[in-house]
């Protein structure tokens, strides 16, 4: 095949004039000197017929290069050219294709409305982009991403289509696993908190007449005993069990995993038997379990309801569900107890709060994320922010963390609340990537509901894509009292994953617990927050000093950073910068402040220009 060679060249002309002198000049030397110029002309197009030949090389290279198949078509859309990409996507050899339709490659998932707008589109603008099925040449389906250029002529008619497409299958499951972590329970395979919400809800809104709901939340009485006589291994085991024998037992209901030791049971029924179904739920589940030739027999706390009589909103029965689950617990355990209406006026005011709370996560308008700073003590310089949650009751006002999140631990709601703090902390500092706010870390807490429930890297993951975040720009703060909960099982692979995706990791609370050296050496861990208890008597309280600087050592000897909680005073300041300290955070830099305020803060107002008079 001949290459293109451009005659816009001065060489070329010139020895094409000096062709015919060598033959009809008769003096000898100008034959010579024109002789000389058709050889330098020869060897100009030699060299630009070399250059061409190296670009068609390198063009042929680039397309079996690419990992993304490359399909040339004329204007009836006939494969002429199919790279080595093509060919490992969809199987067909380039001499199999060439020739064919690429329509007959599409599989049929697509209506004729879809076509006729991909190529109104393509026609029209010259481009499409998009989602497409396809087949492979054995016939399997698969999802690709398809990018298709019309290329045109002088007077604009379509001469060729030139396709780029990527097989993107992988990243379809990917999709499929996240959305499954966040509605599964990674241990039994049942539907989590979240998807039982979705569940029950569907089934009230298709609850036909003369029928009802039976609702049951079961709970394991002594688990914790069980994982530490045979093993956090073998008390998996045990629940991977039960989780088995309940949905084969209440087969057509819908059977969930609330986490740790609690499970839910919603059947649809047509009859007035909800104490006789609860009774047999119980002796059927109480049987023995055989586990590693240990026959074990379970205690299980149940607190049920019914729908219609006891309510129909999601929310309002989840809340009644603890309500008699935590109603029977106070009894004694291993009792079966079933919600009625003066358990909402218990002697535990703390129930109005609650069902509060759980208004408060639903309108989200409630609930605000203030921002403390962190700094260097000796010069003042920002160094990160933590986000702390904050609760405007529409009635009492600002209510203290230290008021509801026990509440919220204690019935059930610590996942929705971390899963709305990770969301507006990840959207706000996204906002403020594109503001003038100094760049900073913000770091979230986490609690054990989200570890041991299984949603936390599901949640992560959703809001970094989402608002389109480093995970360098969220750290993670975790308690001593959450890697000691034995229901987030083993936190080191787990810690780990998070690390190897980017996320810095904190011990919040560090020295308050019990095992704290222990746990520095196992886990991975990239910074420590001293807890304010040891710096409140600074510099007078000569144990809090040496507490302070064997800390401040002990992390320095292990490549730790250390952050020094509850700051409030000068001669606070001053000790932990004479200790080496170079992070702290308290009162005495910046009280908690919520975004808008911060912002007015950190953001340098705008130089005014006065105009000339």
């Amino acid at each position: 095949m001949w290459l293109p060679v451009s005659l816009n060249r001065p060489l070329v002309w010139v020895a094409l004039t000096a062709l015919p002198a060598c033959v009809w000049i008769p003096d000898a030397m100008l034959r010579l000197v024109a002789a000389s110029l058709v050889a330098l002309g020869l060897w100009d197009a030699w060299k630009q017929v070399r250059q061409q030949q190296l670009r068609l090389r390198l063009s042929q290279d680039t397309l079996r290069l690419a990992s993304d198949a490359m399909v040339i078509s004329d204007a009836q859309n006939r494969v002429m050219v199919v790279n080595p990409a093509f060919t490992e996507i969809t199987g067909y050899a380039s001499q199999e294709i060439q020739g064919l339709k690429l329509e007959t490659l599409a599989a049929p998932r697509h209506d004729k409305a879809f076509y006729q707008t991909f190529w109104s589109t393509l026609k029209s603008t010259g481009r499409w982009e998009g989602e497409m099925w396809s087949r492979r040449k054995h016939g399997d389906e698969y999802p690709e991403w398809l990018k298709v250029r019309a290329v045109t002529d002088k007077r604009g008619n379509i001469t060729h289509f030139i396709n780029l497409f990527a097989d993107i299958s992988a990243q379809k499951a990917r999709e499929r696993d996240l959305r499954r972590i966040g509605y599964e329970d990674p241990l039994t395979g049942l539907p989590n908190r979240r998807r039982l919400h979705d569940l029950l809800a569907s089934r009230l809104r298709h609850l036909r007449a003369g029928e009802s709901l039976d609702m049951a939340l079961v709970d394991i009485d002594g688990l914790k005993s069980v994982n530490d006589s045979l093993g956090v291994e073998q008390g998996d085991r045990l629940l991977a069990r039960f989780a088995q024998r309940l949905t084969g037992y209440v087969a057509g209901s819908v059977v969930g995993r609330l986490g740790g030791d609690e499970f839910m049971v919603i059947r649809t029924t047509t009859f007035d038997d909800h104490d006789q179904w609860v009774a047999t739920l119980r002796e059927h589940m109480s049987r023995p379990f055989e586990i590693n030739d240990h026959s074990l027999r379970l205690g299980l706390t149940i607190g049920s309801c019914r729908v219609p009589e006891d309510g129909n909103d999601s929310g309002v029965l989840f809340q009644r569900l603890e309500s008699a689950l935590y109603s029977a617990k106070r009894l004694g355990r291993n009792l079966s107890q079933r919600f009625r209406p003066a358990l909402d006026k218990q002697d535990n005011p703390q129930l109005a709060l609650v069902s509060d709370l759980r208004a408060a996560l639903i309108s989200g308008d409630q609930l605000e994320l203030h921002y403390q700073t962190q700094h260097d003590p000796a010069s003042g310089e920002l160094v990160g922010m933590e986000a702390l949650l904050r609760w405007r009751h529409p009635k009492d006002g600002m209510i203290s963390p230290g008021d509801f999140i026990p509440l919220a631990e204690g019935h059930g709601l610590m996942s929705q609340l971390g899963a709305w703090v990770i969301e507006k902390a990840c959207a706000q500092q996204a906002h403020w990537r594109n503001s003038a706010m100094p760049k900073l870390t913000i770091w979230v807490n986490i609690s054990a509901l989200q570890l041991f429930q299984g949603d936390l890297e599901s949640q992560l993951t959703t809001c970094l894509k989402r608002y389109q975040l480093k995970s360098s720009q969220i750290g993670l703060e975790l308690t001593e009292s959450v890697l000691l909960d034995e229901r987030a099982g083993d936190m080191g692979p787990r810690l780990q994953a998070l690390r190897d995706q980017g996320f810095a990791i904190a011990i919040d609370d560090f020295g308050t617990g019990y095992s704290s050296l222990g746990y520095l050496k196992r886990l991975p861990v990239d910074k420590i927050k001293l807890d304010r208890a040891f710096i409140k008597e600074l510099p007078h309280d000569q144990a809090d000093a040496s507490i302070v600087k064997a800390v401040l050592a002990m992390a320095e000897g292990m490549g730790l950073g250390v952050i020094a909680e509850g700051v409030e005073t000068k001669e606070q300041c001053q000790f932990l910068v004479n200790a080496g300290c170079t992070s702290v955070q308290g009162f005495y830099f910046a009280r908690p402040l919520a975004a808008a305020e911060l912002e007015k803060r950190l953001v340098p107002a705008p130089v005014t220009v006065p105009s000339a008079s």
